[in-house]
C-alpha cells in the first residue's frame, strides 16, 4: 500500500511541473525571444544569462517530469514496484544537482538585476502582463514593478516547493518504520532537500546584498567588479576594520576576491592567494599575498573573529572551485587554508617579475614548489621554485633579439640564479654542458657548436665567472689546431701544446692569447726546432733545428709570404747520429701539467657530493642528469622537467648504491660491484667516468691523435684509475657512517696502487683504450713497419726451414705435427708446428687488459713447452736459449699487427707486483724476439750465428 506522505508528493510534483511549465512559457520564453537583441554589452550579457535559466529551467522540468513519471508507477503498482524505485530518492544526489544549477542561474540574473534590466526593454508588454504575473504569484503588490514581479515569479514557487518536500520526506521517514529497506533513502534524500533550503535561503540572501552593493560604488569599480558568479560576503561597511600598510577607506570580501577601496581606485587580492594568520592580540590578522603584506584590524575581537572566519572559509571556498553547500563555511573540509596552493598570478611591482605571470604551486604568498614563470618579452621558466626564486631543477627559453631563435637552459637553480649542473643550448648553434656558479659558467664544461654551424668549435675544460680559466682543450676545426693547456679570462695563458693536422706539435708558453718566449716545436719526420714561433708555428729569431740524422742548424730565422724558411746560422754535421728510439719517442706536456691538477673541475663536484654525505637533492646538481631520448625531450619544457631522472628516485637509488657497497666488499664481488657501477650511467662513479671519457676523446681523438702526446693520455689513464677508486672509497665512507659503523682506516701508497692498478685500471681501460693505442701505434709506427717486414720475409719460409734458420735444435721439432697429404713432402708445409702456442698467443689482441695480455702470453709459453714434453716424450724445462727462438717462431707465425704497440702498453700499464716477477720475464722475453725480428739479418734471410738476448733464466 502507498502512503498518504508518498500520494502528496504526488499532488506536490504535478502542481509544481504546471507552475514550470507556466513560467517558461509566460516568463523565461519571452524573456529571451527578445527583439531586437541587444546591442550593448551589458545587453547582450543579460539576455546570455537569461538563456542560461531557461535552460536550467528546461532541465528542471525535465528531471522533475522523469520523478513524476516514477511516483505514478509507484502509485499504479504498489505491490510490484518499491519505494526504492521512486527518481527523488534513487537519483536525490542528480535531482539535487539540477535544483543548484537553476538556483545559481537566476542568482547570477539577480545579481546583475536581468530581470529589471529585460523588464525595460519591453516595458510595454510586461505592463501588459502584470495580470498574468499576479496569477504565478500570491501576495503580489499592485503598485510593485515589473521587475520585482519577475524576480518574484522565478523564485517564489521554487522556494515554496523545496519547503514542502522537505517536510513531505520528513514526515514520510517517520511513516514507514526504523526497520524499512527505504527508509535510509528517504532520510538521506530528507537531509540533502533541507540542506538545499538553507543553500538557497543563503544564495538568494547573497545574491540580494550584492545586487544592493553595486548601487553603493562609483562607477568605475563597479564596472571592473560587477560580474555575475561574484557575491558579496562581508562589508567593512556592516563590520567596521581598519587597514594597516595600505590605505582603504572600504574593505569588500566577495567570494573570489579580498577588495580595498580608496576613492575611486581600488586594489583586487585573489582569494586563492591570499594567506590569513592571526595575531596574538586577538584584534589583529596579518594578510600575506604575492606583492603586499598587510594586516586588519577591529576594535573589538567580536568583530576580528567574523573578518579572520569568513575571509578564512571564503579562500578554501576559492581554492576547492565551487561554492560551499550546504552553506559557506559548512562543509566537511577544514576551515584551516592550507599553506600550500596551485594557482596563477600576474606579477605588477617593478623588479624582475614584473609583468611577468606564474601558474604553478605557491606557499605563503611566494612561488614554491613547480610552476611555469613567462615574461612579456618571450622568456619562460619551468621547474622548481624556492620561497619566490628559482631552485632546483628548470628549464628556461630566453628569445634572441636578432632572430627568432631561443637559447634554452635546462639547468639546476640555486636561490634564482643557475648553479650546478646543465645543459644549454643556445640560438647561436652552440651547446655547453657543465657547471654553473651565480649563472655564470664556473667549473668544467663543455661548449660546442653544432655540426651545421658555419665556424665549429668546441671547448672543453674548466671554466671562471664565465670565462675560461685553468686547464682546457680547445679544436678549431677551421685551422686544424687543437690547443691543449692553460686559460685565463677566455684566454690561452700558460703553458700550453698546440697540434695541428699536418702532425706538427707544437709546445710553449702563452699569453693573452699570443706566443711568448721560446717553445719546442716536433714535426712529422721528427725535426726539432727549438726558438721563437709566431702564430703559424713559423720559426723567427735565434732558435735551433735538430734533424733526424743528428745534423743541427742554430742561427737567425725568418720568413716571408710564399717564400719559406730564411736563415743565417751555422749547420753542424759532425754531430753523432741519435738514438733514432728517443729521437721518435720525444713526449710533450708531462712537465708542463701535473697529472693530479688536469681534471679537478671533474673530480670536484663528486667530492664536494662524497664531503656532503651524498644527498639526493645534490645528486643531479652536481653529478648531471640523465634523459632518455634529448631529441624527444627537446620537445617541450614540461616533458623534460617529467622525463629526467627526479630526485626522488635518486634518493632510493643512492640509497641503494651504498648498500650494495657495502655487501660487495670482498675482492671478486668487489670486481663486480665497481663493474657494474661504471657501466652504468646512473650510478655517481658511472657518471664521472663518462665525463672523463668525453675529456680523453676532446684530447687525444681526431687531431689530437699525435705520437708526442702518448705520455701524457698515459699519466692521464692512470690518473683517472686512481681518482675512481679514491671515489669509491668516499662512497664507502658514507655507507659506513650512514650505518653507524666505524669508517675504514686510510690506505698505504703501497695498497692503494695495488688497488688501482690491478682492480681499478683494467675496468676502466677499456674506455680509453680506442683513443690511447692508437697513440702507441703512432709512437711505434716505425718500429712496427720494420717488425711487419720481418714477419713478411718469416713468412715464406716453411716450418723446418725457419725452425733451421732460427737454429732451434732438431730434437725440439715436432715433426710428428706435419701430416702429409698426398704428393706433399714435410719441407713444404707450413703454420702447422705449434699450432696451439700460435693460436694461444692470437689471443693478445682480444683483450685490453694488460694483465690479460700478461695471462695469454703465460699460457703461450706453457703450450710451447708442453709441445716440446711430447716431443722429448718427457717433461720438459726450456732454458733461455731454447725458448726465445722458439717463441720467434711462434711470433711469427702469430702474425700480430702493430706488436710493439701492444707490448709498450702492457710495460706502461701492468701491475707494480709483477715488475721483476715470472709476467716481467715473459714480457722481456717478447720484445727481445719482437727486436729480433725487426733485424736486419732476419730480412735477409741470413743465419744469425748466436742469440743476442737481454733476457736471463
Amino acid at each position: 500500500m502507498c502512503s498518504p506522505e508518498e500520494a502528496a508528493l504526488l499532488r506536490l510534483e504535478e502542481v509544481f511541473l504546471a507552475t514550470l511549465a507556466r513560467i517558461n512559457s509566460l516568463v523565461l520564453q519571452p524573456l529571451v525571444t527578445a527583439a531586437p537583441e541587444p546591442s550593448d554589452p551589458q545587453g547582450r550579457e543579460c539576455l546570455r544569462l537569461l538563456q542560461q535559466l531557461h535552460g536550467s529551467s528546461q532541465q528542471l522540468w525535465e528531471v522533475m517530469e522523469e520523478s513524476l513519471h516514477s511516483l505514478r508507477e509507484r502509485l499504479c503498482h504498489p505491490d510490484s514496484v518499491g519505494l526504492e524505485s521512486l527518481l527523488l530518492l534513487r537519483r536525490a544526489d542528480h535531482v539535487l544537482q539540477v535544483h543548484v544549477e537553476y538556483i545559481e542561474s537566476y542568482t547570477n540574473c539577480v545579481v546583475v538585476q536581468a530581470f529589471q534590466k529585460a523588464a525595460k526593454r519591453r516595458s510595454e508588454y510586461w505592463r501588459a502582463q502584470r495580470k498574468v504575473l499576479r496569477q504565478l504569484l500570491w501576495g503580489m503588490s499592485s503598485e510593485g514593478s515589473v521587475g520585482t514581479a519577475l524576480v518574484q515569479a522565478l523564485r517564489q514557487p521554487l522556494t515554496h516547493h523545496v519547503q514542502q518536500y522537505v517536510l513531505l520526506l520528513l514526515s514520510l521517514s517517520e511513516t514507514i518504520g526504523e526497520h524499512h529497506p527505504s527508509r535510509e533513502l528517504v532520510v538521506h534524500t530528507a537531509t540533502l532537500f533541507g540542506d538545499l533550503q538553507s543553500f538557497m535561503r543563503q544564495a538568494l540572501d547573497q545574491a540580494v546584498a550584492t545586487q544592493a552593493l553595486w548601487h553603493t560604488l562609483s562607477s568605475r569599480p563597479r564596472d571592473v567588479l560587477c560580474t555575475p558568479a561574484r557575491r558579496l560576503l562581508q562589508d567593512s561597511q556592516d563590520v567596521p576594520v581598519t587597514v594597516t600598510l595600505l590605505r582603504a577607506e572600504r574593505v569588500l570580501l566577495f567570494d573570489d576576491a579580498l577588495v580595498l577601496l580608496q576613492g575611486s581606485n581600488f586594489h583586487t587580492f585573489d582569494l586563492k592567494l591570499v594567506w590569513v594568520d592571526p595575531g596574538q592580540d586577538g584584534c589583529t590578522s596579518h594578510l600575506l599575498t604575492p606583492e603586499e603584506e598587510f594586516s586588519f584590524s577591529s576594535k573589538d575581537p567580536q568583530g576580528q573573529v567574523v573578518w579572520q572566519r569568513k575571509v578564512t572559509q571564503a579562500v578554501c571556498q576559492a581554492l576547492r572551485g565551487k561554492k560551499d553547500f550546504p552553506v559557506l563555511g559548512a562543509g566537511l573540509e577544514a576551515s584551516e587554508a592550507p599553506a600550500c596552493r596551485s594557482a596563477a598570478y600576474t606579477f605588477r611591482a617593478e623588479g624582475r617579475l614584473c609583468e611577468a605571470t606564474y601558474e604553478g604551486e605557491w606557499c605563503r604568498g611566494r612561488p614554491h614548489g613547480k610552476g611555469t614563470l613567462k615574461w612579456p618579452d618571450g622568456r619562460n621558466h619551468v621547474g622548481n621554485f624556492c620561497q619566490g626564486l628559482e631552485h632546483g631543477f628548470g628549464i628556461r627559453l630566453v628569445p634572441r633579439a636578432s632572430e627568432d631563435k631561443f637559447d634554452c637552459y635546462k639547468c639546476h637553480w640555486w636561490e634564482g640564479s643557475m648553479n650546478g649542473y646543465g645543459i644549454c643550448e643556445y640560438g647561436t648553434d652552440k651547446v655547453y654542458k657543465g657547471y654553473f656558479q651565480a649563472g655564470l659558467r664556473h667549473g668544467f664544461g663543455v661548449l660546442e657548436s653544432t655540426p651545421q654551424a658555419p665556424q665549429p668549435c668546441k671547448y672543453t675544460g674548466h671554466w671562471e665567472r664565465g670565462q675560461r680559466s685553468g686547464y682546457g682543450v680547445e679544436e678549431d676545426s677551421d685551422r686544424g689546431e687543437r690547443y691543449i693547456g692553460m686559460w685565463q679570462a677566455d684566454q690561452r695563458h700558460g703553458p700550453g701544446v698546440m697540434v695541428t693536422q699536418a702532425g706538427i706539435c707544437y709546445q710553449g708558453t702563452f699569453q693573452a692569447d699570443k706566443m711568448v718566449g721560446p717553445g719546442v716545436l716536433l714535426t712529422e719526420d721528427d725535426s726539432l726546432y727549438e726558438g721563437t714561433f709566431t702564430r703559424d708555428l713559423t720559426l723567427v729569431g735565434k732558435g735551433k733545428v735538430t734533424f733526424p740524422n743528428g745534423f743541427t742548424l742554430e742561427g737567425s730565422f725568418g720568413s716571408e709570404a710564399g717564400g719559406g724558411l730564411h736563415t743565417q746560422g751555422i749547420l753542424d754535421t759532425a754531430a753523432l747520429p741519435p738514438d733514432p728510439s728517443c729521437t721518435r719517442k720525444r713526449q710533450l706536456g708531462l712537465c708542463a701539467f701535473p697529472m693530479e691538477s688536469r681534471w679537478q673541475g671533474v673530480y670536484g663536484p663528486f667530492r664536494d657530493f662524497v664531503r656532503a654525505g651524498c644527498p639526493a637533492e645534490l645528486q643531479e646538481a652536481l653529478l648531471g642528469f640523465h634523459v632518455q631520448s634529448s631529441k624527444e625531450l627537446r620537445k617541450s619544457q614540461e616533458y623534460l622537467c617529467c622525463e629526467r631522472s627526479h630526485s626522488e628516485d635518486s634518493a632510493c637509488r643512492m640509497e641503494d648504491i651504498l648498500e650494495e657497497l657495502l655487501q660487495h666488499r670482498e675482492p671478486k664481488a668487489l670486481q663486480q660491484c665497481l663493474r657494474k657501477a661504471l657501466s652504468n650511467w646512473l650510478h655517481p662513479l658511472g657518471k664521472v667516468l663518462r665525463t672523463l671519457m668525453l675529456t680523453f676523446q676532446a684530447t687525444y681523438a681526431g687531431i689530437g691523435a699525435n705520437k708526442h702526446l702518448q705520455g701524457l693520455a698515459q699519466e692521464e689513464v692512470k690518473q683517472h684509475a686512481q681518482e675512481l677508486w679514491a671515489a669509491y672509497r668516499g662512497l664507502l665512507q658514507v655507507a659506513l657512517q650512514r650505518k653507524g659503523q666505524a669508517p675504514e682506516e686510510d690506505e698505504d701508497a703501497e695498497t692503494r696502487d695495488l688497488q688501482v692498478h690491478g682492480l681499478v685500471l683494467p675496468l676502466v681501460l677499456p674506455s680509453f683504450y680506442s683513443e690511447l693505442f692508437t697513440l702507441y701505434l703512432l709512437l711505434h709506427e716505425r718500429e712496427d713497419s720494420l717488425y711487419s717486414q720481418g714477419i713478411a720475409h718469416l713468412s715464406l719460409f716453411p716450418d723446418t726451414k725457419l725452425l733451421e734458420f732460427l737454429d732451434v735444435q732438431k730434437h725440439l721439432w715436432p715433426l710428428k705435427d706435419l701430416k702429409l697429404t698426398t704428393n706433399q713432402r714435410c719441407s713444404l708445409v707450413r703454420d702447422k708446428c705449434f699450432l696451439s702456442a700460435t693460436e694461444c698467443l692470437q689471443r693478445i689482441i682480444t683483450t685490453v687488459d694488460p694483465r690479460e695480455k700478461l695471462e695469454v702470453l703465460e699460457r703461450t709459453y706453457g703450450e710451447i713447452e708442453a709441445t716440446v714434453s711430447r716431443v722429448l716424450g718427457q717433461e720438459h724445462k726450456l732454458p733461455m736459449d731454447d725458448l726465445l727462438p722458439l717463441l720467434i717462431y711462434v711470433v711469427s707465425r702469430a702474425r700480430i699487427q702493430h706488436l710493439g704497440a701492444e707490448i709498450h702498453l702492457i710495460r706502461d700499464l701492468m701491475e707494480p707486483i709483477h715488475i721483476g716477477g715470472l709476467y716481467d720475464f715473459l714480457l722481456t722475453a717478447l720484445e727481445s724476439c719482437y727486436e729480433h725480428i725487426q733485424k736486419e739479418d732476419m730480412r735477409l734471410h741470413r743465419l744469425p750465428s748466436r742469440w743476442d738476448s737481454r733476457v736471463s733464466w
